[in-house]
């Protein structure tokens, strides 16, 4: 898949290197899963066998081939994918986020997928921002038993969805 900056590609296994860079960022993890940054070791036998198998991409910027973070549409049920994304901190603020998540919803629509749903925590304002950007609307809040306390978790998070 292409946009006007991004390439996006499945991702696969020999992606590890990158992958457990961009997860082992703390800024990254802050609101996503525990909170906490992901080892290489968890990369390598937890993460990459879930997101090789579908519905992820690489994305690299056209001009220079950089990896900058994975964006995902995995199917939730049938006609139903959630859309994410995960960018490094070191390409946040061009909008590469809001442009690779609108091809993602467009794709959605292409392959005749019915509904994409999104969550973020609500302090996760950036993200959220994204999500409205794309055509998300805000569905619900919801609070979410977290076995370890992650900042921000009191004010919940927020359910976004777009029926196409």
């Amino acid at each position: 898949m292409e946009t006007a900056r991004l390439l996006l590609r499945p991702l696969v296994e020999s992606d590890v290197d990158s992958v457990a860079r961009l997860l082992g960022e703390p800024r990254v993890m802050r609101y996503i899963e525990d909170g906490k940054p992901v080892s290489r070791d968890d990369v390598e036998r937890v993460v990459l066998p879930r997101v090789t198998e579908g519905g992820w991409w690489a994305a690299h910027v056209k001009e220079s081939g950089a990896f900058i973070g994975w964006f995902e549409l995995s199917p939730v049920e049938p006609g139903v994918a959630e859309l994410g994304y995960r960018l490094h901190p070191d390409h946040w603020g061009r909008g590469y986020a809001t442009e690779g998540a609108a091809a993602l919803v467009e794709h959605a629509r292409a392959v005749g997928l019915t509904r994409v749903v999104a969550y973020a925590m609500t302090v996760n304002t950036g993200s959220r921002r994204v999500l409205a950007k794309v055509g998300l609307r805000r569905v619900r809040t919801f609070h979410e038993q977290w076995p370890d306390y992650v900042e921000g978790a009191e004010h919940g998070d927020v359910e976004y969805a777009l029926d196409l």
